[in-house]
């Protein structure tokens, strides 16, 4: 062999032993040690890591609507049904979820806002049906209910789908 065809090879050698060493050191350095992601693990176990928030909203006087609007349409397009966990408001955005307690029985059920109104004046919400059974608040029909708007961390206004 020519003292060219040597030098070549031997600089191969060299290129493909370093190509070797320079892909352990990486597949080393990708895998992380227990220590490490024990650590990890309980730092992020350790934060507030919750994702829903509520947002107190106040008091709101809040009556229940169904049977005379079950079937029509909604504000937002969608066909009511007094059955499903809705509500109206006269300006939240269509598909804020809203916490609604009875102070009186402690009960609290999450609506979504997708509808106009109410239209009596000093009431703020109207709620379904099934809403106000599930609040216990179907015989008085009326009622102050200490209302929270629900937040999800990282999301700026919750997309509900429907059908």
């Amino acid at each position: 062999m020519s003292s060219i065809t040597k030098l070549l090879l031997f600089s191969l050698l060299l290129v493909l032993a370093g190509f070797t060493a320079v892909s352990e050191m990486a597949s080393e350095a990708e895998e992380p040690k227990l220590e490490e992601v024990t650590t990890a693990i309980n730092e992020v176990m350790s934060e507030n890591t919750t994702i829903i928030n509520y947002i107190d909203k106040g008091t709101m006087r809040t009556s229940w609507y169904g049977p005379g609007f079950h079937g029509r349409l909604t504000a937002n397009g969608e066909i009511f049904d007094q059955e499903a966990l809705t509500a109206a408001h006269k300006n939240y955005r269509f598909g804020t979820l809203l916490r609604l307690t009875n102070p009186r029985n402690n009960k609290s059920v999450i609506v979504r806002i997708n509808d106009r109104g109410p239209y009596i004046p000093g009431r703020h919400l109207d709620i379904s049906r099934a809403a106000a059974e599930q609040l216990g608040m179907i015989n008085p029909g009326v009622v102050k209910l200490e209302v929270e708007q629900v937040s999800l961390k990282g999301v700026n206004f919750p997309v509900i789908t429907f059908n």
